[in-house]
């Protein structure tokens, strides 16, 4: 059973703006290392690390889902379908891969042992026909964003049924998704506008949140332990946090300003927000720290990173991991 439901609510918020420049920056020592993947031009992204410590990454040009072991550094690659162009990568508490068939209206599940595919597939009236970006609620549910179909989806994995929600501004583009503390509400970034929104789970309504600059264009975004939002604007070259308690905006603009181009964003257990900005090469990780609100690191991608597009923070080994379309799967220790 497909449900549209759209209700928008648009919030005007006060913003107070904060300078930084390259001099700002308070260096904490962090380590980068890369793995180049064997399939070429693949662009390996959106790593994910599963229960055993394994990483699961997607080729989007090649179309596989791939497995990184950190510990004997060998890949394997599992096929999809010619023109799957998956985009994402979730592994679920059973170790079990899912991952969003971009360009072919699927949802997918893998047996990790066998490699057998299950594609769920999308509505037929194209109102999800571009899974995106995928996460977790709670209960091992999936929620995800279709980018070119203005939508966010529910998807129940016992009964395999979706729920689709219509954003109501138009092109939208939602984007960017992750579960909120308690994995029970999705926030998610609408990258077609100066948005962000987020879903009622009880009652699958979609509240639209109206950033202050019209210019502002949030791509990626996390969440820190006190609740706030935080977001990279990929038009402007900010930083930006979100308080849901209160409606209150901030802004820092990033090392390298306006042409930064903030893409992939992650949060640490320290509540230090890192980002990678991709307008400037090679492309730059940053770290802000957000309880000084400092940028505490400004290092240089290795293999210069072309664009760096998702990243996941690893609490088990304090580490970050990223994709490349330069082609590489890279993993950055923290201090």
């Amino acid at each position: 059973m497909i449900k549209y439901i759209a209700v928008i609510l648009s919030v005007l918020l006060a913003v107070t703006f904060f300078t930084a420049s390259n001099d700002a920056v308070v260096e904490v020592d962090v380590q980068i290392q890369e793995w180049e993947v064997p399939w070429e031009e693949s662009r390996p992204r959106d790593p994910y690390v599963a229960p055993d410590g394994d990483i699961w990454f997607v080729g989007q040009r090649t179309h596989y889902v791939a497995e990184f072991d950190p510990d004997t550094e060998e890949f394997r690659k599992i096929d999809l379908e010619d023109g799957a162009g998956p985009h994402t990568v979730v592994v679920d508490d059973m170790g079990t891969p899912w991952y969003a068939g971009n360009r072919a209206n699927h949802i997918g599940k893998i047996d990790p042992e066998s490699g057998e595919i299950t594609k769920y597939m999308m509505p037929d009236d194209n109102s999800a026909r571009d899974p995106h970006t995928m996460t977790f609620d709670e209960a091992g549910n999936i929620w995800f964003t279709s980018q070119g179909a203005n939508s966010v989806g529910y998807f129940n994995v016992e009964t395999e049924q979706e729920t689709i929600i219509k954003v109501p501004t138009q092109r939208a583009r939602p984007y960017g998704i992750i579960m909120d503390l308690d994995k029970v509400t999705p926030w998610i970034v609408l990258f077609g506008t100066n948005k962000l929104a987020t879903v009622d789970p009880q009652t699958m309504e979609l509240q639209e949140i109206e950033l202050p600059n019209e210019e502002t264009r949030p791509r990626r975004l996390a969440q820190t332990s006190d609740g706030v939002i935080w977001y990279g604007d990929y038009s402007r070259g900010y930083i930006g946090s979100y308080n849901p308690k209160n409606g209150k905006t901030n802004e820092w603009p990033l090392p390298s300003g306006e042409n930064s181009r903030p893409y992939a964003v992650t949060v640490d257990d320290m509540d230090r927000v890192w980002m990678v900005e991709t307008g400037v090469s090679p492309n730059m990780f940053v770290g802000f720290d957000t309880n000084t609100k400092e940028f505490i690191a400004s290092k240089a991608i290795p293999s210069g990173g072309g664009s760096v597009r998702h990243m996941v923070f690893d609490e088990a080994t304090n580490s970050i991991w990223f994709g490349t379309d330069s082609n590489y799967l890279g993993r950055t220790q923290l201090d």
